[in-house]
């Protein structure tokens, strides 16, 4: 029976926990928390800090895996590439994993590729993101830290900006970014895309490309995405080939990959890209309900060395989430939530209670809950999820 070691346990891993064990394979989940909810649902559970490659690498041979795999999340990905390396796994090696979790290298990367990118500069003072700010560009432009997901630290800086609230939104990028380097790059004004991928053996295999709303700026903090998208083909291929570019501009191969781009002016951009699952329940759920792909077994596959299945097994249908994002408050009382038990809803889940404080949503991590809608078309599928997220009343002091 193969091994598969799987490197975080949170809500977000634990369908490619389940997936992994209904495939027939042993699965070590391991997570610096010993309350992780993923844990009881792997065939072993190791409490460890999944940041320290040197610990890592002994769990994986301790345990004599086949495989390691850090889906939907980005914290571990150079332990990942380390184990892979030491161990010589299928996978991305430590050298790509840098490449794909720092965006400064990542831009590097591109920009040496001819990948389509904004322009962007790496800093770690803000005098220095200010002088770039006023003196070169003459756009909006984004704050961001150099190493960090989930939209954490994200701020869009427009002409006009008070030097006070610049240093302000500096200072939360350069708090949130795990290497303290902030990147300001060129703000990329139109839709959002993201693209979901295998990459097996140099080959580059696109299976769906998800539109993605948010809450605009100054955060950008996603509020649901859709798949497939409702955009033109035109815009779509265009969003594909740019992204197939990032792949091969970061030389990744054997894995799972998310990238994100955005389209101005007919241009596609890309804004980064993950070697590894997407977040949002987008690679785990979205996919594998809009094409039929089995995504996450794919990507299990791959980690483990074996060629991965990318025919659709089921019917291609419209697929959504969205989430909620209450006004920030103490939370008094949630009505409504019965209207959840509908035939459209694929999954659902309220993160809060009452008595809990709401707050401002800057990061993904403030949204308050989620609905998953599957339907005959994606725009049946947005029109059902939007209307369920109104429909469900958070009453606020």
């Amino acid at each position: 029976m193969k091994r598969l070691l799987i490197l975080a346990a949170g809500i977000l891993q634990i369908p490619v926990i389940k997936k992994a064990r209904e495939m027939g394979y042993f699965v070590i989940a391991a997570d610096g928390d010993a309350n992780a909810v993923g844990l009881k649902y792997a065939n072993k559970a190791i409490v460890a800090n999944i940041t320290d490659e040197k610990v890592m690498l002994q769990v994986a041979r301790e345990e004599h895996v086949d495989g390691v795999i850090h889906p939907c999340s980005e914290v571990s990905m150079s332990v990942m590439g380390y184990i892979n390396d030491h161990m010589s796994l299928s996978g991305i090696t430590k050298e790509m994993a840098l490449r794909a979790t720092n965006k400064h290298l990542m831009r590097k990367a591109f920009e040496h590729y001819g990948a389509p990118s904004p322009k962007s500069f790496c800093t770690t003072e803000v005098e220095e993101a200010w002088c770039i700010f006023t003196e070169v560009f003459d756009t909006n432009a984004i704050l961001k830290p150099s190493r960090n997901s989930g939209s954490r630290g994200i701020a869009k800086i427009e002409r006009g900006i008070t030097k006070e609230m610049f240093n302000e939104l500096y200072e939360r990028a350069y708090q949130e970014s795990r290497d303290k380097q902030v990147l300001i790059e060129q703000f990329i004004e139109g839709p959002e895309f993201s693209v979901e991928i295998i990459v097996w053996n140099n080959e580059v295999n696109v299976l769906t490309v998800t539109d993605k709303k948010t809450t605009g700026t100054p955060y950008f903090v996603e509020l649901g995405h859709n798949q497939p998208s409702v955009f033109s083909q035109d815009i779509v291929e265009k969003v594909k080939a740019a992204a197939v570019d990032g792949v091969k501009a970061l030389e990744l191969t054997n894995c799972a990959c998310h990238a994100e781009i955005k389209v101005e002016n007919g241009g596609a951009y890309i804004m980064e890209i993950g070697a590894r699952l997407g977040g949002d329940f987008i690679s785990t759920e979205l996919t594998h309900l809009s094409t039929g792909i089995d995504m996450v077994a794919a990507a299990v596959n791959v980690a483990l060395g074996i060629v991965p299945d990318l025919e659709p097994k089921e019917k291609q249908q419209g697929a959504c989430i969205r989430y909620f994002c209450p006004t920030p408050g103490k939370l008094l009382s949630i009505n409504g939530a019965e209207c959840l038990d509908d035939k459209h809803v694929y999954l659902s889940e309220i993160y809060c209670k009452e008595g809990d404080e709401i707050r401002e949503v800057k990061s993904s991590l403030d949204r308050c809950g989620h609905v998953i809608v599957v339907a005959e078309t994606p725009q049946v599928a947005i029109e059902k999820a939007e209307e369920l997220i109104d429909k469900v009343k958070f009453e606020i002091l």
